[in-house]
C-alpha cells in the first residue's frame, strides 16, 4: 500500500499530466464534473472536485463521448473521398472514479467491446488507465450494493482511499503498475498503523452504505427471465405518467448507450458523426415505417425493461443499472428506476397478501 498527502496531490496530477493526458473531477460553474487537467485549475476547483461524491455527468464520456466524429466526406470534382477520424493514440488516466461508474465501464464493455467491436471505443479503453476512489460518506440516493458493488473497494486499474490528509493507493493492475511505477518518486508506503487505519475507513463506509435508504431494495422478480411478465404487467400504464420525456435520466446516466448518427455539413465536406440520444424522445429509433415505440408509456417501460430485464438476459445475468443514484436526484417529476423497482415490489407483496386471505 502506498500514500500521498493531500496537499501533494496537484503535483501529481502534474507529474500524470506530463506524460498523458489526465481527466479529473474539477468544479466549474458550480458544478463539478470530469474535464481534462489543465495548469490553470485552482486549489479551489480541484478540492471540490476531490470531495464530491459524484459528478453530475457521468465519466463515460471520456470512453463514449457526447458526440464525435467518424469520418468526413470530400468532393474535389469528380473525385470523392473518405476520411476516416483516427482512433485514439494517446495514453491517458481517468483520476477519480467511484466504484459505480467503473462498474458502468463495464456494463459499456459488455457493449461496445462484443462482436462487431467498436473500434472507437476499444482504442479509448486500450489506452485509458482508471484510478478509482472509494465513496468516503455514500449518500442517500446511492444503492450500488442492490447490484453487488463495494464502494469501500473500488475495483479498477489502481483503488484509492481519501482518509484524513491523505491519499492511499494500490494498484490493481498492470495498467496501474506502470502508472505506479511513472510517479514512485511521489509515492510513498504505508505503514501497518496506516493500514489499520485505511481498513477502519472501510468499515465505516460498509457501516453507512447499510443505513442508506435504498441499499436494501429487493431485485426479486426481476431478470433475464421476466421479459413476458413484466412486458404485458398494466403497472406500467400508471407508472409512466408524470414522465416529460425530457431525457435528463438517459443523459446523466453512466450505463446508457443509445445514440443517433447524423451527418454535417462544414463548407469543405461532410462530417459524419454520432451524438448520444435517447431511449425516452418520440423519435428514438425513428424510420421511414415510423416507430415501433408510439406512446411514452412504452418508451418509459423499455427503459426499464432494458436495465432490468433484457440487458442482464443477454450478458449472463449482469444488470444495466450500477446504483449510481444520478435519475434519483435529477428527474424533474421524481420518476427513477427505485421507484419502479419499489412499485412492482409493492405491488407482488399485495397480491401475496391477497392470496394469503
Amino acid at each position: 500500500m502506498l500514500k500521498i498527502a493531500r496537499e501533494k496531490l496537484p503535483a501529481l496530477y502534474r507529474a500524470i499530466a506530463s506524460s498523458q493526458e489526465l481527466y479529473l473531477p474539477v468544479q466549474r460553474s458550480g458544478q463539478v464534473n470530469f474535464a481534462a487537467w489543465e495548469e490553470g485549475f485552482d486549489e479551489e476547483q480541484l478540492q471540490a472536485g476531490l470531495n464530491t461524491l459524484k459528478t453530475v455527468k457521468s465519466p463515460k464520456d471520456v470512453f463514449f463521448p457526447q458526440s464525435e466524429t467518424l469520418y468526413t466526406c470530400k468532393r474535389k470534382g469528380k473525385k470523392l473521398t473518405v476520411e476516416p477520424e483516427a482512433l485514439k493514440e494517446q495514453d491517458f488516466v481517468v483520476f477519480g472514479m467511484r466504484a459505480c461508474d467503473v462498474q458502468a465501464v463495464k456494463v459499456l464493455d459488455q457493449v461496445f467491446l462484443t462482436e462487431p467491436v467498436d473500434s472507437f471505443y476499444a482504442a479509448r479503453r486500450e489506452r485509458g488507465t482508471i484510478v478509482a476512489l472509494a465513496c468516503g460518506e455514500p449518500d442517500v440516493s446511492c444503492f450500488c450494493k442492490v447490484f453487488g458493488i463495494d464502494c469501500a473497494e473500488p475495483s479498477a486499474d489502481v483503488a484509492a482511499w481519501m482518509v484524513g490528509e491523505e491519499l492511499y493507493w494500490k494498484p490493481l493492475t498492470e495498467k496501474g503498475e506502470r502508472l505506479t511505477g511513472s510517479i514512485s518518486g511521489l509515492l510513498a508506503d504505508a505503514g501497518e498503523a496506516e493500514e489499520a487505519q485505511l481498513e477502519e475507513e472501510k468499515t465505516k463506509i460498509r457501516t453507512i452504505v447499510e443505513r442508506l435508504p435504498y441499499s436494501h431494495l429487493s431485485l426479486e422478480g426481476w431478470d433475464g427471465g421476466a421479459t413476458d411478465e413484466k412486458f404485458q404487467d398494466t403497472l406500467w400504464e400508471e407508472l409512466y405518467r408524470p414522465c416529460l420525456a425530457c431525457g435528463t435520466c438517459t443523459f446523466v446516466c453512466p450505463t446508457c448507450q443509445c445514440y443517433d448518427i447524423k451527418d454535417y455539413d462544414t463548407g469543405n465536406g461532410v462530417q459524419r458523426y454520432r451524438c448520444w440520444d435517447s431511449c425516452m424522445y418520440s423519435d428514438f429509433t425513428m424510420m421511414a415505417a415510423a416507430n415501433n415505440r408510439t406512446s411514452q408509456m412504452q418508451r418509459f417501460r423499455q427503459r426499464f425493461m432494458h436495465k432490468l430485464v433484457y440487458f442482464p438476459a443477454n450478458n449472463d445475468g449482469m444488470y444495466s443499472c450500477v446504483g449510481c443514484g444520478r435519475c434519483v436526484e435529477k428527474c424533474p417529476s421524481a420518476l427513477n428506476i427505485v421507484k419502479v423497482i419499489k412499485a412492482f415490489a409493492a405491488k407482488r407483496e399485495a397480491a401475496a397478501e391477497g392470496g394469503d386471505k
